[in-house]
């Protein structure tokens, strides 16, 4: 959660070439709701190359204009030249705005960031080798989310004062090896470190992730120097290096910190101000590259046509292959599976509900969007 301020924001339209710094405000009709979010392009932008992008997720009860200001990521992006982006949730009974990674809904955000990395990709030069996210609370149990159910886009995520469900981290399968940062403080009052009934211990999560990636262990222990005695809690750096595909994994432990971002002037609890968790955060994520992660020869192990038409409404033609094929929602639920060779044919797709899904033939996998009438 994000105390709510009145802050300054200006809005600078520019065409083409971006020659300032531009924030842009839009949004996108997806899985029957208006979703919106904000755009922050760096001066030193130009369209001629690709450059990465980076997705600052809010918490529960807080928004995209809050977490973009609260987290100040646009500094580091005017120097490092990456696109941001700040995505709104939707709102539940009360009114808040939430990311739903709690399945207390049907809105799929899953699918709503896929859609929202496309239209930003048709935008803008986005690299799709450098695609991240991060967030606060509930926008870091989102970006784990992603790791999990969108890997095959996203190279690396950072949490902050965020967890995972015990569901998810049941049915997570990501099929890269995946960096992840965790930023917690042993005294959150609002995502406990010591964990719940529903979502892991962090320490448990940290584990988690440095067996998936096979990192070396024990971890590179720096204790941070106290630099601000006056904050209340220090700060602790493990690193665990020496995974898969060179994936890693860094934890940093706020003794005594509770439910806030690292190193930010806006202070709503016991914030650490010994370093940055927004620079510290690009500073992991500009290591990777998804096409290293992935390791592996990403195109099919035979001559595959396009699946169509896509997106589909009732029905897909799904072309021959002498591997069988199955569907995937972005929760790795298989819709449908056939085994061995098969002919072309026409899927009846009627049962499917609206949003992003995968046709994995062999190693292979396409897109697949369902729409609606």
């Amino acid at each position: 959660m994000v105390k709510r301020s009145i802050l300054l924001f200006a809005l600078i339209l520019t065409s083409n070439l971006i020659s300032a710094q531009t924030s842009l405000v839009d949004s996108f009709m997806f899985g029957g709701l208006m979703r919106n979010y904000r755009v922050y392009v760096p001066a030193i932008y130009s369209n001629t190359s690709a450059v990465p992008l980076v997705l600052n997720l809010h918490g529960y009860t807080s928004n995209a204009f809050q977490q973009e200001f609260y987290t100040n990521f646009k500094t580091i992006a005017d120097t490092a030249n990456f696109i941001l982006v700040h995505p709104n949730g939707t709102f539940d009974l009360n009114g808040d705005q939430y990311w739903n990674n709690f399945d207390v809904s049907n809105v799929d955000d899953v699918g709503f960031l896929s859609a929202l990395i496309d239209s930003l990709s048709n935008q803008f030069a986005i690299d799709p080798n450098r695609i991240y996210s991060t967030g606060m609370s509930n926008g870091g149990f989102m970006s784990y989310d992603l790791a999990c159910f969108l890997n095959n886009r996203i190279a690396a995520i950072a949490s902050v004062t965020g967890a995972m469900i015990f569901s998810h981290i049941a049915s997570c399968n990501p099929s890269h090896p995946t960096p992840v940062m965790q930023i917690h403080g042993t005294a959150d009052p609002t995502v406990s470190y010591t964990g719940s009934a529903s979502f892991a211990p962090i320490e448990d999560l940290v584990d988690y992730w440095v067996n998936f990636n096979n990192c070396d262990t024990p971890a590179i222990f720096t204790a941070l120097p106290d630099i601000s005695t006056a904050d209340g809690c220090t700060a602790e750096h493990y690193v665990y290096s020496g995974g898969n595909n060179n994936a890693s994994v860094e934890f940093y432990k706020i003794n005594g910190g509770g439910h806030t971002w690292p190193g930010s002037p806006i202070t709503i609890g016991v914030t650490n101000q010994d370093f940055s968790a927004t620079k510290e955060i690009w500073r992991f994520f500009r290591q990777y590259r998804l096409n290293d992660l992935v390791g592996i020869n990403q195109e099919p192990t035979e001559t595959i046509e396009r699946i169509f038409p896509n997106p589909a409404n009732q029905q897909v033609m799904i072309p021959s292959t002498n591997q069988g094929f199955k569907i995937f929602d972005l929760y790795g639920r298989c819709w449908y599976s056939v085994n061995g060779k098969s002919e072309q044919h026409l899927l009846d797709i009627s049962s499917l509900v609206e949003g992003v899904y995968w046709v994995s033939i062999g190693e292979y996998n396409q897109r697949l969007v369902v729409v609606k009438d």
